[in-house]
């Protein structure tokens, strides 16, 4: 039976961010509360502590949950610090190339799958999460890149994603309009809602897409 959280513990999670669920402590009170299954701590540097589904229902429900199966830490981060998406924006090249590119990608996105099932609070996996919420280009270059879509960059024609002035929401542009429907269709398999809007100027066609919630 998993004891109630203390009083600490539960300030601790009370002040947890509210988009991402990280945690704030000193690390006997955060390991503490990752032996009570209410956090996590993140595999790659910075090592951050975040709340478990069961964290959330603490702080959400201000209840102490039923023991919930003891969580596996995610086996890569979401991308951040050595990894980062190919936005198709770069001015300089990002990362390796070829097979070890492939590879970690690969585990970028497993990791980010991961994370959703870790910080969701329904533990969905098919859900964008709130670290891509906060987030936005960097998780929308990762799906793309993870579905096999091309950067630009280097010489070569592929998508761009760019913040708009609307919350939540990313534009993709890409220069073919097989191009511009394979990055949606990746995006929706992702988990995001995506609409093809015309350019204010010149005609041109772009992706305005955002993370589901439901």
């Amino acid at each position: 039976m998993v004891r109630p959280p203390t009083a600490v513990q539960r300030r601790i999670i009370e002040a947890a961010e509210p988009g991402t669920g990280r945690l704030s402590g000193t690390e006997a009170q955060l390991t503490g509360l990752v032996r009570a299954r209410l956090a996590f701590r993140h595999p790659r540097p910075p090592h951050a502590y975040f709340l478990t589904p069961a964290g959330h229902r603490v702080r959400e429900e201000g209840a102490a949950p039923a023991a919930p199966a003891a969580p596996e830490p995610p086996p890569a981060p979401a991308p951040s610090g050595v990894f980062a998406a190919r936005t198709g924006t770069e001015t300089a090249p990002v990362g390796s190339e070829g097979p070890a590119r492939a590879r970690e990608v690969r585990s970028a996105w497993e990791g980010l799958i991961e994370l959703r099932r870790m910080t969701n609070t329904d533990g969905s996996r098919e859900r964008p999460c709130a670290w891509e919420r906060g987030h936005l280009v960097q998780a929308a270059a990762l799906a793309l890149e993870a579905a096999g879509c091309q950067p630009a960059g280097a010489g070569r024609d592929g998508y761009r994603v760019g913040a708009t002035p609307q919350p939540e929401a990313v534009a993709v542009r890409e220069p073919t309009p097989d191009g511009l429907r394979g990055c949606a269709a990746a995006l929706e398999r992702a988990g995001w809602q995506v609409g093809e809007h015309a350019e204010a100027r010149g005609g041109g066609r772009y992706v305005l897409a955002s993370p589901r919630r439901t």
